[in-house]
């Protein structure tokens, strides 16, 4: 069995894979140290792999050194795609996972990924198998916080749907900046990538992409666990 995390700002994500199928698949708050090792002592995994390690989380890393062969993100670590990313170093675990996992799904596709969490990502992997890269910018939540932050009388509120476009009070002409800009931003983004690749298959995921998948153009494919299925893939692509 493979233990696969994906380590949020809020939550980790969890999933149990047994020969390439989820079979259990949860989520934790920050406090997660003995819910991994409670998963730990009552499977029998043998493989995992952690997307989004900082520092602070050397407790879990010893845990899963310890109890696992656990899948590195380092040098070594195989990708099933070309990176011609200029800063390899510097590419995300969490958008690692997402390309190769795209590499798998639809070879010799044209795949643009966004990942809707913390930050809002676009990553271009292209039909030739080539990952050349994409953009990142303030995701929902941090787009909320930071005006709040960063100014001294804008309140700090929770997302929420809205039907109007011109906010009459200051809730609702937050709501509306920040919606209807990260509408705008990845409708135009979409339509930037389809004028110079005709044929390209989109991807949405993370955490806020059922919040925002209604309210994007078609076309769009929404699959909230596609991270984590390629951290599964990259721990059998470097099994030994």
């Amino acid at each position: 069995m493979n233990l696969v995390l994906d380590i949020g700002n809020s939550l980790l994500k969890a999933g149990i894979f047994k020969n390439n199928n989820l079979i259990n698949y949860c989520e934790f708050n920050q406090d997660y140290y003995l819910n991994i090792k409670s998963i730990l002592d009552k499977n029998p995994i043998t493989h995992s792999i952690v997307a989004n390690v900082t520092e602070s989380k050397n407790k879990l890393i010893e845990l899963l050194s310890k109890k696992t062969n656990l899948i590195k993100f380092d040098s070594s670590l195989k990708v099933p795609f070309k990176n011609c990313y200029q800063t390899k170093n510097t590419l995300g675990k969490d958008r690692i996972a997402l390309v190769s996992n795209a590499s798998k799904e639809y070879p010799k596709e044209n795949v643009l990924l966004i990942d809707l969490g913390s930050c809002i990502t676009f990553d271009f992997l292209n039909n030739k198998n080539e990952y050349i890269g994409g953009s990142i910018s303030p995701g929902l939540r941090m787009r909320y916080r930071s005006l709040n932050n960063f100014t001294a009388n804008l309140p700090l509120i929770d997302p929420k749907e809205i039907d109007c476009f011109i906010g009459k009070n200051t809730e609702d002409s937050i709501h509306s900046g920040i919606i209807n800009g990260i509408i705008s931003e990845l409708n135009s983004t979409v339509d930037k990538y389809k004028s110079k690749y005709k044929e390209i298959r989109i991807i949405l995921t993370g955490g806020d992409s059922k919040f925002l998948f209604k309210k994007i153009k078609n076309g769009i494919f929404a699959n909230q666990k596609f991270l984590i299925f390629g951290l599964n893939f990259l721990i059998e692509l470097n099994k030994k």
